[in-house]
């Protein structure tokens, strides 16, 4: 199996001007004939310019724009990788449990914590390098959504749709994410592990603090981030096409309030960090400075190598579509036309 792409893809966007000059070819063919027609009798200007062909001029336009075409596609650089190898780098695994209960709707961080929350670890994904990253999501129980790994556009792809609905149990259980977050690891791995938690910190299960000491005994280390407001603020819902606040069985509205206690615990009791995340800042570029002064260890992974460019067949018809071009006359030569190398009469 091969893998196909383009070294150098910004040339590609010279493709745009192509439309751009069949446009200007045929205003400028409308523009000609406009001015034949204005001559005169059209016999006798066929007569007085009886070398002129516009089937020779638009078949030249034709060769040369594909020329361009194909320049445009040896600049941008074909290649096409030859070999799948074992790859290792020098990096740490990051394994991130996002909270999506339903409080993590709440709009005391905007847009909401949970969108503000996307969107901070989308930037970050785009800060790792060699690191891997996997992503876990949990409410009243965790779920995998990404296992580890180091391919980060399929990160921010699944990462685009999570949403409270993806899970069937609402609640928090932090114990469920750390026990699962501690899991997800490489069985390789015995140090550089980095869990970060994103929650509201509204513990509605078993007590973590034990799982947390039991992660450090792992060598993980766990990082909090305490998103929303510790003063408290409804949770917004749509019910019926209608915005309204989510209410408990008996008809109260609820209140959703940020524990940072729990939080400070678990991650002091792993030499972790805790941060308050606010509206400027979610608190994820102050865990990467964290996470990028961890030890580095090596990391495996597979990955297409060895690309060779593939634009020598590209040079040759370009070269064979300039020797044509050269060749085609706007006017018929009468000297050439005894040859009949091109016996067009258009």
């Amino acid at each position: 199996m091969q893998l196909f792409k383009f070294h150098n893809p910004e040339y590609l966007y010279l493709l745009i001007l192509i439309p751009v000059l069949i446009v200007i070819m045929i205003l400028n063919n409308k523009k000609t004939k406009k001015k034949i027609r204005a001559a005169g009798e059209q016999h006798l200007i066929k007569g007085l310019i009886p070398e002129f062909s516009f089937f020779r001029k638009n078949l030249k336009f034709f060769f040369q724009l594909m020329a361009f075409m194909l320049m445009t596609l040896i600049l941008a650089r074909p290649q096409f990788g030859s070999r799948l190898e074992e790859i290792k780098k020098e990096g740490v695994e990051v394994i991130i449990a996002l909270d999506v209960s339903n409080s993590m709707l709440a709009e005391d961080i905007q847009p909401n914590r949970l969108e503000r929350a996307k969107q901070a670890i989308s930037s970050l994904v785009d800060r790792l390098q060699d690191d891997k990253i996997g992503l876990i999501v949990f409410a009243g129980d965790a779920y995998t959504q990404i296992p580890v790994t180091t391919d980060y556009v399929s990160a921010k792809m699944f990462l685009s749709s999570i949403s409270p609905g993806i899970v069937p149990k609402q609640g928090t259980s932090l114990a469920s994410a750390i026990n699962l977050g501690v899991s997800s690891f490489s069985p390789a791995m015995d140090e550089s592990k980095a869990l970060i938690i994103i929650t509201d910190g509204e513990n509605h299960e078993e007590d973590p603090i034990p799982l947390a000491e039991q992660a450090s005994e792992k060598g993980v280390i766990i990082h909090t981030i305490g998103i929303g407001s510790s003063s408290g603020v409804p949770v917004p819902v749509v019910i019926n096409g209608r915005r309204d606040y989510l209410k408990d069985n008996e008809g109260n509205t609820v209140i959703t309030r940020l524990d940072e206690n729990i939080l400070k615990e678990i991650a002091f009791s792993t030499g972790g960090k805790y941060v308050r995340a606010s509206n400027t800042n979610i608190g994820l570029n102050t865990i990467f400075n964290e996470i990028s002064s961890m030890k580095q260890q090596e990391l495996e992974g597979t990955m297409y190598t060895e690309y060779d460019d593939q634009f020598q067949v590209l040079v040759a018809m370009v070269l064979f579509l300039l020797v044509v071009d050269v060749t085609i006359m706007e006017r018929r030569n009468r000297k050439l036309s005894k040859i009949k190398l091109y016996d067009v009469r258009v």
